[in-house]
C-alpha cells in the first residue's frame, strides 16, 4: 500500500495568494524554511497501476503534474486515476472536480450527504455523472475503490462546508458531512483524517494500532488566525481542533499506538510551517511529522516513513 500526501496545506495553500501573515512573508519571500504547499490531498494505491484520490483541490492538476506515477502512460487519453473519494463537501476538497471534466472515466465515492450537496449545485454536472459515475458509500461498510484497497468511511465530529453553512451552523456535529477513512492492505491500516473538530473516545479507539495516521494540523492555537492578524474565527469556529491545549490533538491522542503520525491540511498561519521554528520543534518531540507535498509513506517496501525531500 503507497500513500501520497498530493497537497499539505489547507485552504489557500503556502503562501496564500493574498496574505502576508508571518509565515507568508517567509515564503513570498523565498525563504528556504518554509516550503511552498498546496490545498490538500491524498493520492493511494495498492500495487502502483490503479490510484484513489482522497480529494480533489483547486491544486490538483499542479499535484498530478508534480507526481509521475499520476501521469498517464499510455494512448492518447490514459489515467492511473480511477477514482475520487470526498471526506467533506469543503471547496478545497471539491472545486478540483472542476479540472478532472475531461471525459475521463472514473468513479466519485462519497457519503449520500455528501453527494446530495454536489448534486444539488448544477456546477458540478460538468463532471458528467455518466462518465463519472457516483457511488454512495455507507459508513461504517468496507468498499474496494480501487483494486487491493479496502476502505472504510467512518464520521468524525465537523460541520458543514462554508458554501453550505447557515445562519448557525453546528460546530462538532457527527454524521455524513465529514468523515475519515481507513485503508487496509496486506495487514497494514492508514487513517486519514484531515477535518476534525474534537478528538472523541471514538477516534481514539478507531486509530488506536494504525500503521499511521494522517491528521487535521490546521491550526496550532485555536485562535491562530487572530494572533496573525488575519482573521477573527477560532480553529474550533472552523471545525478544526488545535494541535496544542488539553484537548488538542497532541494531548488527546498520546495514549494511542500510533505507528507515525502526520499532521496534515496545515494553515498558512500555522507557525509549524517554519521548519526551525520552536513550534515545529515541539511537535517533532511530541512525535509529530508536519507532512509537506509529495510526502510518501509505503508499506509495500518499508513501514518507516519516507524521509527523502521529493526535491
Amino acid at each position: 500500500m503507497q500513500a501520497i500526501v498530493l497537497g499539505s496545506a489547507a485552504g489557500g495553500g503556502v503562501p496564500q495568494w493574498n496574505c502576508r501573515c508571518p509565515v507568508c512573508r517567509l515564503a513570498w519571500a523565498g525563504d528556504p524554511r518554509v516550503r511552498p504547499r498546496t490545498q490538500s490531498g491524498l493520492a493511494v494505491s495498492y500495487g502502483g497501476e490503479a490510484w484513489l484520490l482522497v480529494n480533489a483541490s483547486p491544486d490538483i492538476r499542479q499535484q498530478i503534474a508534480a507526481t509521475p506515477v499520476l501521469h498517464p502512460r499510455s494512448g492518447s487519453r490514459h489515467s492511473p486515476i480511477q477514482a475520487v473519494l470526498l471526506t467533506n463537501g469543503d471547496i478545497d476538497h471539491v472545486a478540483g472536480l472542476f479540472t478532472l471534466r475531461e471525459s475521463q472515466p472514473f468513479d466519485l465515492f462519497a457519503t449520500a450527504g455528501i453527494l446530495d450537496a454536489i448534486a444539488a449545485n448544477r456546477i458540478f454536472d460538468v463532471v458528467n455523472p455518466a462518465c463519472v459515475p457516483r457511488r454512495e458509500v455507507r459508513l461504517e461498510a468496507p468498499f474496494e475503490p480501487v483494486p487491493g484497497l479496502l476502505a472504510t468511511l467512518f464520521p468524525v465530529p465537523g460541520k458543514a462546508p462554508l458554501w453550505l453553512e447557515g445562519e448557525d451552523p453546528v460546530i462538532g456535529e457527527v454524521g455524513e458531512g465529514t468523515v475519515g477513512v481507513m485503508f487496509e492492505a496486506d495487514g497494514r491500516r492508514i487513517a486519514y483524517v484531515p477535518g476534525c473538530a474534537r478528538v472523541s473516545d471514538d477516534l481514539r479507539q478507531r486509530v488506536d494500532g494504525v500503521d499511521a495516521l494522517l491528521f487535521d494540523g490546521t491550526v496550532l492555537e485555536d485562535d491562530d488566525l487572530i494572533r496573525a492578524g488575519v482573521g477573527t474565527k477560532t480553529g474550533w469556529r472552523m471545525g478544526h481542533v488545535p494541535i496544542n491545549g488539553a484537548k488538542g490533538a497532541i494531548a488527546a491522542l498520546a495514549g494511542c499506538s500510533i505507528g507515525q503520525r502526520v499532521f496534515v491540511h496545515i494553515n498558512n498561519t500555522n507557525p509549524i510551517l517554519i521548519d526551525d521554528s520552536a513550534e515545529r520543534r515541539h511537535v517533532e518531540e511530541s512525535g509529530w511529522t508536519v507532512a509537506y507535498d509529495g510526502l510518501m509513506l509505503d508499506f509495500a517496501m518499508s513501514a518507516e516513513l519516507a524521509k527523502a525531500s521529493p526535491e
